[in-house]
């Protein structure tokens, strides 16, 4: 090999990704550094040839450059949730298509103080801006005390103190669950909810209770749970003694497959005798026992306005304070289908 030659190959510049976008450098760099005087089709074209040849322009200098670190902080709450966990994944795809690095500050649990210290720590690394993923109300109140001149949007943080905020509408997928298990035949629908702090559970008790309140059916006192199948097996356990369960909607499907469990050692059948339909739709609901009827949210729909709302404050094209909600889908499938009125006809 001779002198100055390389094995490794050649890192890509800038040079590359306007040849391969069939664009000019300075258009590169405007969608780079988040400028808003771009078309959407030289958006895309960039941001494609960006990922196809690994481009990664140098930090110290993009920031001398722009006075960003092109780094987003995000602060999230229990990664071995579903849905947290989801969500987090969602905002690091967009950002990395967006061109950012993510800073994750993560644990258990948040009080507001934990909150309050993650995003001090973010803030201190010189972050672009930070989302929060806001599940709980303490979370939410954390969001009072960010410095007002750190772009942020929060995740399910409902009204968001002021900030922007992106949430999946709880509601409406709780009342979709509820309708389709009224309309196979259940005269009424009891509900397994989720932590009373977690506004994501208040929302899906919401939506559950007015469903009823609109089918003129007065709502039993819902049942509470901690997300956990152990929790869902626990009420699955007291539900299997009462003779007027008909129907019942958990509020995820890790306390779904709980009640699954508790139905089948009590011998009560899913769905000859009750119709089960949960929230989430995780990867193994279709391979429950009976495939799980739920509720989908889409998280890639929320990692992308989360980043896309963050990125307009971050250059300047608005204030904050905006508001997206994504709509939830219902996936049918056997632990819901069934007429219960048949059933009980053949079962005399």
């Amino acid at each position: 090999m001779g002198r100055g030659t390389s094995s490794s190959p050649r890192r890509a510049v800038m040079a590359d990704v306007a040849g391969l976008a069939g664009v000019s450098q300075q258009t590169v760099s405007r969608v780079l550094n988040g400028h808003p005087s771009v078309s959407p089709a030289a958006r895309t074209r960039v941001l494609a040839a960006v990922e196809e040849l690994d481009y990664r322009p140098h930090s110290a200098a993009r920031a001398l450059a722009s006075r960003r670190t092109r780094m987003i902080g995000v602060v999230s709450f229990d990664t071995t949730l579903y849905g947290p966990a989801s969500t987090l994944y969602g905002i690091e795809q967009a950002a990395r298509r967006s061109g950012y690095s993510v800073s994750v500050t993560s644990a258990k649990s948040f009080d507001g103080d934990r909150a309050s210290q993650a995003l001090d720590r973010l803030n201190r690394q010189n972050v672009d801006g930070a989302i929060v993923i806001a599940p709980q109300l303490s979370t939410v109140e954390a969001l009072r005390t960010v410095p007002s001149d750190l772009p942020v949007v929060a995740v399910e943080g409902g009204e968001g103190n002021g900030h922007s905020t992106v949430c999946v509408d709880q509601e409406e997928g709780a009342a979709l669950a509820t309708r389709h298990l009224l309309s196979q035949g259940a005269e009424s629908v009891f509900h397994i909810a989720g932590p009373a702090d977690w506004l994501e559970a208040q929302g899906r008790v919401a939506g559950w209770r007015a469903e009823l309140e609109r089918a003129g059916i007065q709502p039993p006192e819902p049942l509470r749970g901690d997300w956990s199948p152990a929790s869902g097996y626990a009420n699955g356990q007291l539900l299997a003694e009462r003779s007027d369960v008909r129907a019942v909607f958990v509020a995820n499907d890790q306390m779904a497959l709980g009640v699954l469990r508790a139905f089948h050692e009590r011998g009560v059948r899913v769905p000859a005798d009750v119709l089960v339909a949960g929230f989430d739709d995780v990867p193994e609901a279709a391979y429950f026992t009976p495939p799980l009827t739920t509720v989908r949210q889409d998280f890639d729909a929320v990692g992308r306005a989360s980043i896309d709302l963050l990125l307009k404050q971050i250059s300047g094209d608005s204030p904050g304070g905006e508001s997206v909600v994504i709509t939830p889908e219902l996936i049918t499938r056997h632990s819901s289908i069934g007429n219960l009125r048949e059933s009980a006809l053949s079962d005399a």
